[in-house]
């Protein structure tokens, strides 16, 4: 039998993610305003000089400007749901990087066709456009590294692909100051500068169009972060096996599933095994939106028992965290028979506060399954510790560690 539990809209609320959308929406706004000044700059001294790199570079503003637009549109609608849109559109953003993509290669054809095809023109280079271009050029330096920050933390592939689009400007701008440098010394690089560009913007381009589509198509999560989650899965000692974990992007937000099988069987504990796990896969791993829990009952075909021992020779030790030794036996379901058998010493056994603790969880982390124990532990620590595990406790009067498993199996 499979359960399938998801605890997501129940334990991260929906407005959790409003401020951060809005955080980025002003980006959006200020890239937008950013492009207006840097479009108006370009044209200035594209008007006045009649370079063609200087007029490739205001093609490529304009572009920008349309797309950081597209890119404002995709922020705010990304986190919005409707009935016709249960899960969201948090894939407007990657779509919204596709189209920037697609935007950045018509930027790319107009600079190839321009650079080719139109006539040669007298180019004039004053030191005042040098000076304005290298502010054009410093301008988007400082504002992709705070927007690149912003886009990392927010893990916002439009908001990225924005970012790297400026710094594929402070190239392309470059590029430009140095096709009018060149004019101004007597040197006619104008045409080469512009196809130099096209290199820089056809790059880009197709950085972010892969990017986009492979979250469009649902590509996986990367090694890493899937290795992550399967680590934090696992270290839960509730946790008997883990089957399968996969996840997936959409927008700037992630998506987990994984298929758990629990030492608990009691249904109100499963569940708060399910949030604990949630909640440390939400730590570990940025920005998911979504962790669903496939529990798997367990086929269970052996079982481990623990014994509190006194001495090497098997004598029934009366005491749990003061036992110096503890017998770990393997068992199996379908004729009793032992399958392992090994006596190890307690490690916290001359421990002197909340050593009854430590070695419930130092059983638990050896995934035993049965505790069978003189000493009643109920209403103290490591009960809590064990029955919190799913580890089940057995009380016993036999005296030696024969006596006790063959009671059990009576």
């Amino acid at each position: 039998m499979v359960t399938k539990l998801n605890r997501s809209e129940n334990s991260t609320p929906r407005m959790a993610v409003v401020p951060d959308a809005r955080r980025l929406e002003r980006w959006g706004w200020y890239s937008v305003a950013l492009n207006v000044v840097l479009a108006a700059f370009h044209a200035i001294i594209a008007a006045v000089s009649g370079s063609l790199a200087v007029t490739a570079e205001l093609v490529h503003n304009v572009v920008d400007l349309l797309t950081a637009v597209a890119v404002l549109i995709g922020l705010k609608l990304a986190t919005r749901k409707s009935e016709a849109f249960p899960y969201g559109l948090y894939k407007v953003e990657n779509l919204t990087a596709a189209g920037l993509a697609v935007m950045i290669f018509v930027s790319a054809y107009e600079i190839v066709r321009e650079a080719l095809l139109a006539p040669t023109a007298l180019i004039q280079a004053e030191p005042w456009m040098l000076g304005l271009l290298l502010t054009t050029t410093a301008m988007p330096l400082f504002f992709s590294h705070f927007e690149m920050r912003v886009a990392r933390a927010a893990n916002s592939p439009a908001l990225l692909a924005d970012a790297r689009e400026y710094r594929l400007h402070v190239f392309t701008t470059g590029l430009a100051f140095a096709a009018l440098l060149s004019q101004w010394l007597g040197l006619p690089l104008d045409r080469i500068a512009a196809l130099l560009i096209v290199v820089a913007v056809l790059k880009t381009g197709w950085d972010v169009l892969r990017d986009a589509m492979r979250v469009l198509l649902d590509a996986s999560l990367d090694a890493e972060t899937l290795q992550r989650i399967r680590q934090v899965i696992l270290a839960s000692p509730a946790v008997a096996e883990l089957g399968w974990v996969t996840g997936r992007n959409a927008g700037r937000f992630r998506f987990v599933e994984a298929g758990v099988t629990l030492r608990v069987v009691e249904l109100g504990k499963a569940e708060e095994v399910l949030g604990r796990i949630e909640a440390a896969v939400r730590a570990a791993v940025p920005h998911v939106e979504r962790v669903l829990l496939h529990v798997e009952s367990p086929a269970v075909t052996q079982l481990r028992y623990a014994v509190p021992l006194a001495d090497r020779d098997g004598a029934v030790s009366k005491h749990f965290g003061e036992s110096p030794f503890f017998a770990l036996v393997t068992i199996r379901q379908a004729d009793g028979g032992v399958e392992e058998q090994r006596i190890i010493s307690n490690p916290y056994h001359n421990e002197e506060k909340a050593k009854g603790i430590r070695v419930a969880e130092w059983l638990v982390g050896m995934k035993v399954d049965v505790v069978v124990l003189q000493e009643d532990v109920r209403g103290k620590g490591p009960e809590y510790v064990l029955r919190d595990a799913g580890v089940i406790m057995r009380l016993t009067e036999k005296p030696t560690l024969a006596g006790a498993l063959a009671a059990l199996s009576s």
